[in-house]
């Protein structure tokens, strides 16, 4: 792991996300636990009314300028809210009419960090089927990040992380049956050269060492069990040598998550969702974060959905939004550019 740098960095934006889910009462609590857990300046972005229906306890300032919030945070929750109002949430409660303030929340912020205002962006879970009217129109956060920042859809990379694993999913949500027949080394080489690339400027690795997923029981045990290593996934491997990237062969996946073999790579290039989430899951299962690559900026997420049956009973973990923000930061610290 590289070392963590001391550098100043400007206020992390922390999207408000679907309103009548946790994240806003993740958020809040996070706030209110800002110097137990030596937590960097944030701010929360979206609708004020939103945040105190979920904390209404919780003392917060409205800015105008997300550069206002170092001024406050220690007193205050700063709120940087947009035109759109969600004040009609219930607590568990869908509401397609503050899907607006939602979307709106997300673009604010990631035009924060894009503008160089806000270091990195840390989104709280959308529910993606009620911003669909609004005009939501993304498989997930991660695709539509990318469109906003002005890159094709499918160029960004999902990576789940959390203390001592990183895990790239190079096909993320469809049918295991669906996977040999989507998997190509364009997609494979695509993913470990933007795994190879954050890995240096986001997380301050010079030299990046990435472990190879097999597909197949035993990486296809030489064709016997499967012909994807041959055909697709060893071809990906040696553009990304071609490249000077440090890849491994396709590997049996069954052997690549003990302790040992964790020690021998910085992330693991994974084939499909589960091979990737079911280790990092088991390893860590409140603490993991979602991390988007190939970005201009830097983005975190907690590695879990609304939870709208928690969100009026006030029993929602709060370590996967906490980790999501200590993530962000530690990303600002070792990039060369962190929004000062």
């Amino acid at each position: 792991m590289a070392a963590k740098s001391d550098k100043e960095i400007g206020p992390i934006a922390i999207t408000m996300g679907e309103p009548a889910g946790v994240g806003p009462k993740l958020i809040g609590r996070a706030w209110e636990k800002r110097q137990d857990l030596s937590l960097p300046v944030f701010a929360f972005i979206g609708d004020a009314s939103v945040l105190k229906l979920h904390c209404p306890n919780v003392t917060i300032q409205r800015i105008d300028d997300i550069r206002e919030a170092s001024k406050v945070f220690r007193t205050a929750l700063p709120v940087l809210s947009g035109d759109h109002k969600a004040d009609q949430t219930i607590l568990g409660t869908l509401n397609p009419d503050t899907g607006a303030a939602t979307i709106e929340s997300i673009d604010i912020g990631v035009d924060l960090a894009l503008n160089g205002d806000a270091s990195a962006v840390v989104t709280a879970p959308i529910h993606k089927a009620n911003l669909y009217e609004a005009g939501f129109n993304s498989p997930g956060h991660t695709e539509y990040l990318s469109k906003r920042c002005g890159l094709p859809a499918e160029h960004s990379v999902m990576m789940l992380a959390t203390e001592g694993l990183r895990v790239v999913p190079v096909t993320k949500h469809i049918a295991i049956k669906d996977v040999a027949a989507k998997l190509t080394h364009q997609q494979i080489y695509h993913c470990g050269n933007v795994l190879a690339h954050d890995l240096r400027t986001k997380f301050g690795i010079d030299k990046p060492r990435i472990a190879t997923a097999g597909l197949n029981p035993h990486a296809g045990e030489g064709g016997a069990m499967g012909i994807e290593e041959a055909t697709h996934i060893k071809p990906a491997v040696d553009l990304l040598r071609d490249d000077g990237i440090d890849a491994t062969d396709p590997l049996p996946a069954d052997t690549l998550f003990h302790a040992e073999a964790r020690e021998q790579y910085d992330a693991v290039l994974c084939m499909y969702h589960d091979q990737a989430l079911i280790p990092l899951k088991t390893l860590d299962f409140w603490g993991g974060v979602n991390i988007t690559l190939g970005l201009p900026i830097i983005r975190t997420s907690p590695d879990h959905g609304t939870a709208l049956e928690l969100a009026a009973t006030g029993k929602a973990r709060l370590d996967s939004m906490v980790a999501a923000i200590r993530a962000a930061e530690t990303m600002a610290k070792r990039s060369p550019d962190n929004g000062n």
